[in-house]
């Protein structure tokens, strides 16, 4: 099915907002030197086992290293619309790994089961099955200059 252009757009500006989010948090952490992820990772109410292993003095560091990174790459991917599909897939993992801390099964911390991580979690979905980075991104380029189906 063909996209109009109002829906067109529309991808274009929920894959450049997102992106910019993630870009601008990831780019935050990484330039503060006292960021870590232990915090909310060893609060955590549902998998606390899970989270408290993340947190643990011998992952911690390759945790935050990869949420900061993650954030970064992810939103670098929306905005410049490169690889969308894989960055998208990569925002709907972490926003499942964000979502869970928070959740005290039915509950979470503003509502009842649904918060912001699922619904920045469906975005990333309609983006990475909506072809969101060929209009005014780098895919339709990247697929047409190396013949790269898989995109």
């Amino acid at each position: 099915m063909a996209k109009s252009k109002t829906s067109a757009y529309a991808l274009v500006a929920l894959r450049l907002l997102l992106g910019w989010l993630f870009l601008y948090s990831g780019v935050t952490k990484a330039l503060n030197p006292e960021f870590t992820a232990a915090g909310l990772l060893g609060g955590a109410k549902t998998f606390h086992s899970l989270y408290a292993w993340f947190a643990s003095d011998a992952n911690i560091g390759w945790v935050n290293f990869m949420n900061i990174w993650g954030q970064i790459f992810i939103g670098a991917g929306l905005m410049l619309g490169a690889f969308t599909r894989y960055a998208s897939y990569a925002g709907v993992l972490l926003m499942g790994l964000y979502y869970f801390p928070g959740l005290e099964f039915p509950y979470v911390e503003h509502g009842f089961l649904v918060d912001d991580h699922v619904i920045y979690a469906l975005a990333f979905v309609i983006l990475a099955t909506h072809s969101a980075g060929e209009t005014y991104g780098l895919d339709a380029w990247l697929k047409k200059k190396f013949k790269w189906k898989w995109l």
